[in-house]
């Protein structure tokens, strides 16, 4: 029996990886939850996990994609090997490149957020 998943990282998963890593890493999930899904932080987080989880590679007849997007998604967190800090290193990388994908109006939107 297949799961509920997507082509990609779903941001509804989101809350749901919270306490999966440490205190910076929540701080991180409690604020892109709070933001429209259209927000470029928020995008950038998914962006983010979409790297990660690696996505783009995931065939929907994968053992993966059976168990779902929030399973894949805790398990890749929990194995990953860095720290948070790590993983905020990351996600500021994606936030700019979704700037740098949408160009003004996006650096406007972030400009507000700040």
């Amino acid at each position: 029996m297949y799961a509920s998943n997507q082509l990609m990282y779903p941001p509804q998963v989101t809350p749901v990886l919270r306490d999966s890593r440490g205190p910076e890493w929540r701080r991180l999930v409690d604020k892109v939850t709070e933001l429209p899904e259209d927000h470029p932080e928020n995008l950038a987080f998914t962006l983010t996990m979409i790297r990660l989880n690696g996505c783009m590679e995931c065939e929907t007849d994968s053992y993966r994609a059976m168990r779902g997007c929030d399973s894949c998604a805790l398990q890749t967190l929990r194995r990953f090997k860095g720290q948070d800090k790590d993983l905020t290193v990351r996600y500021k990388q994606a936030l700019k490149d979704v700037v740098a994908y949408f160009g003004a109006e996006c650096a406007g939107e972030r400009r507000k957020a700040a």
